[in-house]
């Protein structure tokens, strides 16, 4: 790699990094269009190469992993992230369908009715956590649609955050997800032996493709935590996000309440804004070139979502939360084959949230001091104090 390419040497995983990652992410788009990360590649912080990469799934590649660190990359042979071409079509046909938008009509009403009742409950309350709102949806239906038991629940929002957090570099954080990850692993590993998933979910899907042979037993696990995990944390973060972006925003949740129509833009501009994934990493499988740079073969590059939906070479006024702009091709659920395979349901779950907040509630306001989530790949509030106004 040629000297010429600028370093950026502060470490976007330290703490505060984490908890404010926005300015990293401009002086990086400042930089150039390839910027090396000592010790961890290379990242692509604007827009056009992002996507570009993404799209091109023969010379990036996700088969050698898609973390910052060996060893979770040697652990993810077996999941749909972490694999390319026939592998991933296998592996990612046999649960998508049941995420796409015409599989998910079945749900609808039911998906409707509960996000009404949660609402109801919020409103009962008055002052709730913005986190614990946003999660009683995906909790309350992914688990379901994936086959996990009901007695195996109380864990689900700590593991799904150490998968994450497993994904980025092996620094502190990583490192102490390892107990929750492995706990989460064996859990899993036992339902697929025990054949302990809900009749006609996903899971059960699994178990008949494990049967027939075309998926190992290590697949079948890997599956497993695959789905569930991002399923949940995606669409948490974003519908937190949105909760604290109205509160901070009042005008825009006015504008809410007035266009209801504009509940999908909403979505994809919370998204935008607040990408629920910093990014993953993909390996550059034969030399290549990314904006006049040339890329070595087995180079890893950082492919950051959340940059790039603030990068103002493709966004105008991209630091303003607008409810009205186009923000259908934000990049927040990734892009191409490696897109997320949940997107739909996220946004199903958000937005039936939304709409049945914006006709119950008039205002929402932060009721104390917001914390984020100190995760390395997750972007998401750890809490959220927020008063609902009828």
């Amino acid at each position: 790699m040629p000297d010429t390419v600028p370093a950026y040497r502060r470490d976007l995983y330290s703490r505060a990094a984490i908890l404010d990652p926005h300015p990293h992410y401009a002086r990086l788009r400042d930089l150039g269009p390839v910027v090396r990360l000592p010790r961890r590649g290379y990242a692509l912080p604007r827009y056009v190469e992002c996507r570009a990469v993404l799209r091109d799934h023969d010379t990036f590649v996700s088969g050698a992993g898609v973390a910052l660190n060996p060893v979770t990359n040697r652990m993810s042979r077996n999941t749909t992230l972490g694999s390319d071409g026939t592998d991933h079509r296998r592996r990612r046909t046999l649960l998508a369908h049941r995420m796409l938008p015409r599989a998910l009509r079945t749900i609808q009403e039911a998906v409707q009715r509960r996000a009404a009742e949660t609402v109801e409950a919020a409103l009962r309350a008055g002052t709730v956590d913005g986190v614990a709102l946003a999660a009683a949806l995906p909790l309350s239906i992914v688990p379901d649609l994936v086959g996990w038991p009901r007695d195996g629940r109380e864990h689900l929002l700590d593991w799904a955050a150490a998968t994450f957090d497993a994904l980025g570099p092996l620094n502190g954080r990583g490192l102490r997800t390892a107990g929750a990850n492995l706990a989460m692993l064996r859990y899993t590993r036992a339902l697929v032996r025990d054949r302990a998933l809900l009749p006609g979910s996903a899971g059960a899907d699994v178990l008949l493709a494990a049967d027939a042979g075309e998926i190992s037993p290590a697949e079948a696990t890997a599956l497993m935590i695959d789905y569930l995990a991002p399923s949940l944390d995606t669409t948490i973060g974003a519908l937190s996000a949105a909760l604290h972006l109205f509160a901070t925003h009042p005008g825009q949740w006015a504008a809410l309440r007035a266009n209801p129509g504009l509940v999908p833009n909403a979505v994809n501009e919370a998204i935008r804004y607040e990408s629920p994934i910093r990014g993953f990493t993909r390996t550059v499988r034969r030399p290549a070139e990314i904006a006049g740079t040339p890329l070595p073969a087995g180079a890893k590059v950082l492919v950051l979502y959340a940059s790039a939906n603030r990068d103002p070479r493709e966004w105008d006024d991209p630091d303003t939360f607008d409810i009205h702009r186009d923000a259908s091709r934000q990049l927040g659920f990734g892009y191409g084959r490696h897109g997320c395979a949940g997107q739909a349901l996220a946004r199903l779950e958000a937005g039936a949230v939304l709409t049945a907040l914006a006709e119950r509630v008039t205002r929402i306001e932060l009721a104390g001091e917001p914390e984020w989530l100190r995760n390395n790949v997750i972007r998401r509030h750890a809490r959220l104090p927020l008063r609902l106004v009828p």
